[in-house]
């Protein structure tokens, strides 16, 4: 019975990786508009999600229609994000910028990171997947990290097509190990850095929209123990089909620097983005899986839990920053 799923869940994504790019970009826009509002329609569980993120982020002041609207527009994104990836095996070095626009905040910082190597990351924000692939074109090739499929051929074509543009993405069986030694060839690590994770050696509390929560600490980690730059940005979808991608601050550890200041910092310009253009974000995730109080805090989301290692973190955190 396996094995027969497999086969159609292959024939299905294949099928999509093979009509999509050759689609004019007005039916993949209408297309994604259309799966943004199936998703949206049909995923109970993810609307509830996000109403509670926006309630949450947002302190209640956004009207049900807004977060309608904004919850409608972030199942949008996602679709146009996903169809994007298989419409991307059309890009070419030769017509990419027919699509994208950029804007460099520090252009010095780019070239200074294309001799020495750099860990650059962005949030589950616009088309992440799209950002990555033009930066391939543009002759910044990245290692990343990606989960497999349960479905390893579905695994094989995501990975094609992720690779279009000269990447190399990695399983995350020994990713730090692997990234380490890309990079200290003077490589690139690309990276998502508003997972949720839970409190521990691989993670730390940051103020998030005003809460607490726990995220990845591997991009400051990496960038700190090498001596290389963290680069900054977003891919803003825009209405015509294209997009523009920014990129902000090129920051640059000292071995002495704090994690989570540091993560803090890389989350800053992030959440200034969001709070413009908040149906770019992924609010069906759950963000704040975990509290840092031993009850129940109303200001968080219901699918919230207190967890005493968060607590015994941001009090760590509180000390320490008292003690510098």
């Amino acid at each position: 019975m396996i094995k027969l799923r497999y086969f159609f869940e292959t024939a299905i994504v294949a099928s999509f990786a093979w009509l999509l790019p050759r689609l004019p970009r007005r039916v993949v826009m209408m297309l994604a508009r259309s799966v943004g509002w199936v998703a949206y329609l049909a995923d109970s569980r993810g609307r509830r999600t996000a109403r509670q993120n926006l309630r949450a982020a947002f302190q209640g002041k956004l009207s049900t229609e807004e977060v309608r609207r904004i919850t409608l527009g972030s199942y949008q994104n996602f679709a146009r994000t996903f169809l994007d990836l298989f419409w991307s095996a059309a890009l070419t070095p030769e017509n990419w910028r027919q699509h994208v626009s950029i804007r460099l905040d520090d252009p010095e910082a780019e070239a200074k990171a294309r001799a020495t190597g750099a860990v650059w990351v962005t949030p589950h924000f616009g088309n992440f997947e799209f950002v990555s692939l033009i930066w391939g074109f543009r002759g910044i090739e990245f290692t990343v990290v990606a989960q497999d499929f349960k479905n390893p051929a579905i695994t094989a074509i995501f990975k094609q097509l992720r690779e279009n543009s000269g990447h190399k993405f990695i399983s995350q069986e020994s990713a730090m190990l692997k990234l380490m030694k890309s990079l200290k060839r003077q490589g690139h690590a690309g990276l998502l850095t508003d997972l949720n994770l839970p409190p521990g050696k691989a993670s730390t509390v940051i103020d998030c929209f005003g809460l607490k929560t726990c995220v990845p600490t591997l991009h400051v980690e990496l960038a700190r123990r090498l001596g290389l730059s963290i680069m900054t940005g977003v891919c803003l979808p825009l209405p015509d089909g294209r997009y523009e991608v920014q990129i902000f601050e090129a920051i640059q550890p000292k071995p002495g620097d704090d994690v989570t200041v540091l993560t803090q910092r890389v989350w800053d310009h992030f959440e200034k983005v969001i709070r413009v253009h908040p149906e770019c974000w992924l609010w069906m995730y759950k963000h704040w899986r975990y509290t840092p109080a031993m009850v129940r805090d109303a200001r968080y989301p219901d699918y919230s839990n207190p967890s005493k290692p968060m607590t015994d973190m941001v009090e760590a955190l509180a000390a320490r920053l008292e003690a510098q």
